[in-house]
């Protein structure tokens, strides 16, 4: 894996030494001996992962930490403290701080490049995110998502250890700020993640009925637990086992004894990176659905429609079954706009869409083809069926008033439909949509309110 690593320390051996070993690695290092450098080097050259010392004249490790994970531009780098100090309460202040780890020296050398290598992937995850939510930003779909400074909600906890005494002590530990659940056995850890239950995942790597590791990797073969943080807990100096659960894809880690208050900032780390990733994901899905969506409507758009239309076509030649296109329009539509205004012109459209929803099938693919026009593409369907789906749909307008906001309170309106069907080999969705939008013109020209097929 490559990746550019930041290695800040204020002597000049120290980094030296890490900068020498992680080119050996193929990491690409960058280096800065203080901490205004380091912030300047995070903004210039953009790192992968921070490698930070704590005790620098000027501003201490902490304070870069802070700054590097106050700026929402900056705040998804991974920072990991390297340093001589090495009580419970010195790494507590850097998670504290913001960072993703506290290693103490003499770090060993295969944990530091294991821990580089998981945060690295974790952050490429987040990247690939950040990236697509970017572009729905750029095309005004989506506000960005909120920085990670999330860091005051509860979590749902699952904690995985057959030893009743320590799960009972991870419990008080964490509640009541967390809802904690505790199991036992293989299966019901399973059962708990398919369920969708938990926020984060804590598992015992010591359990003596199964083990520890095997179950991570199963967890993170769910779809459910893919975007679950799992944090371990091992033995101290257990490199093997450590350096196993991080290239599987582990979130963090703890090592026996637990600190509480480490656990704590730990948790509380990992919950404030799902928050943000998971608003990521939202984001970008909402901008996947608003690029294909009508707004006003909530039907497909146009572009959505005309990308899979060939396809539907193509699909129906192969399978040798038919295919109907129908488009309709709202009759006069234009004189709802000129007496009452935009506004209900826009109310009597998202009821007739709400309406065309209601009355075509879920295989059916009905979009806003512009204006007041409707397009319904409709699958292993012939004309005569079409037909029938549209004089049903006509009748209803016809008879069912649309509610507005304003006097007179309901309009009486109608529409006329326009239906063609595929005919063989031959045709194409260009042509298909042709006769569908020449029936429809027939239709307005010969008295509207009505449906008029390509064939008649």
């Amino acid at each position: 894996m490559t990746a550019r690593v930041l290695v800040v320390d204020d002597i000049l051996s120290n980094v030296k030494l890490l900068e020498a070993k992680l080119t050996a690695e193929y990491f690409d290092v960058v280096t800065a001996f203080n901490g205004l450098e380091c912030l300047a080097k995070v903004a210039e050259a953009a790192p992968d992962i921070v490698l930070l010392d704590v005790m620098m004249p000027g501003m201490d490790g902490f304070e870069v930490c802070r700054r590097i994970k106050a700026d929402p531009k900056t705040a998804h780098v991974p920072v990991v403290m390297v340093t001589a100090l090495d009580q419970p309460s010195d790494r507590v202040a850097g998670l504290e701080a913001g960072a993703d780890d506290f290693l103490t020296k003499p770090v060993d050398d295969a944990a530091l490049f294991a821990r580089v290598r998981s945060l690295v992937r974790l952050k490429m995850m987040t990247d690939e995110l950040r990236m697509r939510e970017n572009t729905g930003q750029g095309m005004g779909l989506i506000d960005p998502a909120e920085a990670m400074t999330d860091s005051t909600h509860s979590g749902r906890i699952l904690v995985i250890e057959d030893r009743a005494e320590s799960a009972a002590w991870f419990s008080s530990a964490l509640e009541p700020m967390h809802e904690v659940t505790s199991v036992d056995t293989f299966e019901e850890a399973m059962v708990r993640v398919k369920g969708g239950d938990p926020d984060l995942v804590v598992v015992s790597l010591g359990m003596r009925r199964f083990d520890g590791l095997r179950l991570c990797s199963q967890l993170r073969s769910l779809p459910e637990g893919r975007n679950v943080p799992i944090l371990v807990v091992v033995s101290d100096g257990d490199h093997r086992k450590l350096t196993q659960a991080l290239e599987m894809g582990v979130n963090d880690y703890l090592t026996r004894p637990v600190d509480k208050n480490e656990l704590v900032a730990r948790v509380r780390t990992q919950l404030r990176k799902k928050r943000y990733a998971d608003r990521l994901r939202h984001n970008v899905q909402l901008s996947l659905e608003m690029a294909i969506t009508d707004q006003l409507t909530g039907l497909h758009n146009r572009r959505y429609m005309s990308r899979h239309l060939d396809n539907l076509v193509e699909t129906a030649k192969k399978s040798g079954k038919p295919i109907a296109f129908v488009i309709m329009d709202i009759d006069y539509f234009k004189a709802v706009n000129d007496t009452y205004g935009h506004d209900i012109g826009d109310e009597v459209l998202k009821e007739f869409a709400a309406r065309i929803a209601a009355n075509v099938r879920g295989i059916d693919l009905a979009c806003r083809y512009g204006g007041e026009e409707f397009v319904v593409v409709m699958p292993d369907t012939d004309v005569a069926f079409a037909i029938q789906v549209s004089e049903r749909l006509r009748h209803s307008i016809e008879t069912t008033p649309f509610p507005i906001s304003r006097d007179p309170k309901t309009l009486k309106l109608t529409i006329s439909i326009g239906i063609a069907g595929s005919e063989g080999e031959s045709d194409s969705a260009n042509a298909l949509l042709h006769r569908a939008d020449q029936a429809l013109y027939r239709a307005k020209r010969t008295g509207r309110n009505k449906v008029v097929a390509d064939a008649a």
